[in-house]
């Protein structure tokens, strides 16, 4: 077995597209944290018997039905993610796998636990800006008690945006710890869980930010301690 094989073991989730640009950033982040991600879509859906951490990645709304309300934001929704995400969230859950959930994914994680969203928030914006960009246009601000300021050993920083759902009601044993200017939810934590996180930017996509990749080495440490709790058990 080549060395690089013995990384541990993670699951992507993402859109069956040919252009998956979000994998392929996810990817890079991973193998900078000593992972490996295998990538499941709904026309690949088998998780891998020796994965031991999820990240839910990000892209299309999550359809308004799966939270109890009624019509469209105008946009298609792609039912068979919505599908495979939600039970891929559950097994993990079951398996106590690290979970990192990106926009759409914090979205639907939260959305399993009994939560739901604002469908559209591009008209009560006020103070943080409309235009979707891969760069930091905006902050976040972390609560100083969250898992995640411990792992950025920072309170405020930048961020950037490229969603018009987003955390309303946070669902059953989650915390919301993270809010931008117009006070949406930026990031939700389950504090009981070694890691259990949802952040609304894409930090996947911020390769050069040092924050970043301190979120992604943090999931890595959480990843290995469940590999090492499988091989102990």
């Amino acid at each position: 077995m080549a060395e690089s094989d013995k990384r541990p073991l993670v699951v992507v989730t993402g859109p069956a597209k040919r252009l998956k640009f979000g994998w392929w950033a996810t990817r890079i982040q991973l193998k900078r944290a000593g992972l490996r991600g295998h990538y499941v879509t709904a026309k690949n859906p088998e998780l891998p018997d020796d994965a031991c951490g999820v990240i839910i990645g990000g892209g299309d709304d999550i359809d308004p039905k799966h939270y109890g309300v009624s019509g469209t934001a105008g946009v298609n929704y792609d039912a068979a993610r919505d599908q495979l995400e939600m039970e891929t969230i559950r097994v993990a859950l079951e398996r106590q796998w690290p979970m990192l959930g990106i926009c759409r994914g914090a979205q639907l994680i939260n959305v399993v636990h009994g939560g739901d969203l604002h469908t559209d928030i591009r008209p009560l914006r006020k103070l943080t800006p409309n235009r979707n960009s891969l760069f930091p246009v905006k902050q976040a601000y972390l609560n100083a008690d969250s898992k995640l300021a411990e792992i950025y050993q920072s309170k405020v920083f930048k961020i950037n945006s490229l969603h018009s759902q987003a955390v309303k009601r946070v669902g059953e044993g989650l915390k919301a710890v993270a809010q931008d200017k117009d006070g949406f939810i930026q990031a939700i934590e389950n504090p009981n869980k070694p890691f259990l996180i949802g952040v609304q930017w894409h930090p996947e996509y911020l390769l050069f930010s040092p924050e970043q990749r301190k979120l992604f080495n943090a999931f890595a440490q959480q990843v290995e301690q469940c590999v090492a709790s499988t091989q102990t058990t």
